[in-house]
């Protein structure tokens, strides 16, 4: 399986979250939604944590996987969210073993 995940947690300051999406929404998502390399992305508000974001991506291979934080507009958009989170993103990059759904 050439697919690759990319799983990303953004803790924002407390009652900053959606500020958070709106500067994922004003630099990602038109680029996440016109790329075809990505099969599917989901962007998530964390049910156990109010200042959470998760998101997952699972991209067609490699390349597309790294590509989302190869995007000229990722430096401007991880400028503008360091002002709003309460520490470091975490970014996991994970090789899938097995698919269920459409995306396998």
């Amino acid at each position: 399986m050439s697919k690759s995940a990319l799983y990303i947690r953004h803790k924002a300051k407390p009652g900053r979250r959606d500020d958070v999406k709106r500067v994922w929404e004003k630099y990602a998502r038109d680029y996440v939604s016109g790329s075809a390399g990505l099969l599917t992305y989901y962007y998530c508000c964390d049910d156990n944590d109010p200042d959470a974001v998760v998101v997952f991506q699972l991209a067609a291979d490699l390349t597309s996987g790294q590509d989302f934080v190869r995007q000229p507009w990722f430096a401007d958009y991880e400028r503008e969210t360091a002002a709003l989170l309460a520490a470091p993103s975490e970014f996991l990059a994970a090789t899938p073993q097995w698919v269920k759904g459409p995306a396998a």
